[in-house]
């Protein structure tokens, strides 16, 4: 893969001091960071659902201006910006949906997926209606989905974005872990299916970070950011059940996103 654009703009930022104290102008500098192209794609770990302040033209896709990319774009002020990150989006929505503003030109792709195809929101839903039993067998058909038929599918959506955007850096964001453990929640969820759910998003990020790292990607584990922000941590950055609003549930709120998602994606950007 040919330096990218972003490599170069971290190399001006390192002798800025030098250029100045030389007399060599820094407008070479800026325009590196002018020229930046970056498409955000994936989910709705991506698009910010959760986070409040949709862009009302992105319809579901609930687009939300908090969510971690347009935080990005708003402090790198790239020369081009596509967010087409959705709600409910699964590798294949991505592959039909989602990329055509990839081109040979783009120098940074972001992506979340994976999370829906294992089946998500199946599985909370048994976990909250259900029996711990019932939770826990559920946990574990998604693990078998992880192991068996995801990586072709994020082979899929990961060959196709490296197919348009040849030149990229590609950062593959994961998912954090829903429960702070032996945490400050009285109600809800056993402390046994709350293991098995954290467990699933371990396994889940360990699938991610395999297909990622043998396409040439780097991964973006949002675990650690999150640790101390679990729900039931007491400062969650998280929604539990929310009964007025079931779409926000276990998603990111606008903390999550600016203090777990972005500080990962500006780390490997």
């Amino acid at each position: 893969m040919k330096l990218s654009r972003i490599a170069a703009l971290s190399s001006s930022l390192v002798l800025g001091t030098a250029l100045t104290l030389t007399g060599v102008s820094t407008a070479q500098a800026a325009e590196s960071a002018a020229a930046l192209d970056y498409v955000a794609l994936g989910d709705s770990y991506s698009s910010g659902v959760g986070a409040g302040s949709y862009d009302s033209a992105s319809g579901a896709c609930k687009r939300s201006a908090k969510a971690y990319p347009r935080l990005w774009a708003a402090a790198h002020s790239p020369s081009s910006f596509s967010f087409t990150a959705c709600s409910g989006a699964r590798t294949s929505d991505v592959t039909a949906n989602q990329l055509s503003p990839l081109n040979a030109s783009t120098d940074l792709v972001s992506i979340s997926v994976g999370g829906n195809d294992a089946g998500f929101a199946d599985t909370m839903t048994t976990c909250v209606l259900q029996s711990e039993a019932s939770c826990v067998n559920k946990v574990n058909q998604a693990r078998a989905y992880i192991d068996n038929t995801l990586p072709a599918r994020l082979n899929s959506v990961y060959s196709a974005i490296r197919a348009k955007a040849p030149s990229a850096r590609v950062v593959v964001l994961g998912y954090p872990r829903f429960y702070k453990l032996n945490g400050n929640c009285i109600v809800g969820l056993s402390e046994g299916e709350r293991a098995a759910i954290n467990g699933a998003a371990d396994h889940l990020n360990t699938a991610l970070a395999k297909r990622a790292a043998d396409h040439g990607y780097a991964f973006g584990d949002v675990v650690p950011a999150f640790t101390g922000h679990e729900i039931c941590s007491g400062a969650s950055w998280l929604h539990s059940v929310n009964l007025l609003n079931l779409t926000d549930s276990y998603h990111p709120t606008a903390a999550g996103q600016s203090g777990g998602y972005l500080p990962v994606l500006n780390a490997n950007d």
